[in-house]
């Protein structure tokens, strides 16, 4: 049985990464949005504000924080780029995810997710080798270069979607 927090399994901080495995971590960040979308089609408000798993956050909340969370990785990739091993902040996705906006409808966080990856992706795909290799200084996680913070939020975007799409499979919404 697969646990509904991981449904794709955990990240593991890859020890290397190549240039293929680049060009599929930024091809997962491009697909994320359409395939978020495609996993919210058609959902009532009722179903929207169902928990993914006991205890978990609601579809509606986890539409609206991979806007949030995506947002923030961008920030940082511009920041590392720009600056010496930034030290970046860090954020309280707990406390975002109870804001009065993490409540609203999802169309304007599923419009921000489109339109921040394509100027996410078209900076990742800019990149030299050379640049994925700055780092930034998480005060959690240490120094990260970006090839593993590359991986980390292509790993996230499926993750959360894998949330929406087992929930759907479980309650039969796939019809």
């Amino acid at each position: 049985m697969t646990d509904a927090r991981y449904p794709i399994g955990n990240f593991v901080w890859p020890e290397k990464v190549t240039e293929q495995d680049r060009r599929a971590y930024i091809q997962q960040i491009e697909e994320a949005p359409g395939k978020l979308r495609a996993a919210v089609k058609s959902l009532s408000d009722e179903q929207l504000d169902t928990p993914y798993r006991e205890g978990g956050w609601t579809v509606r909340q986890v539409a609206h924080h991979l806007p949030d969370s995506h947002m923030n990785s961008y920030v940082r990739f511009k920041l590392a780029l720009t600056e010496d091993k930034p030290a970046i902040k860090t954020y309280d996705q707990e406390l975002w995810a109870n804001l009065p906006d993490a409540k609203a409808a999802i169309e304007a966080s599923l419009t921000l997710f489109e339109a921040l990856h394509q100027r996410f992706v078209t900076l990742l795909k800019s990149m030299s080798a050379a640049e994925f290799t700055r780092t930034l200084r998480h005060p959690e996680l240490g120094e990260v270069s970006l090839d593993r913070y590359l991986a980390l939020y292509a790993w996230h975007g499926r993750h959360h979607v894998a949330h929406i799409t087992e929930l759907r499979k479980a309650k039969g919404w796939n019809s």
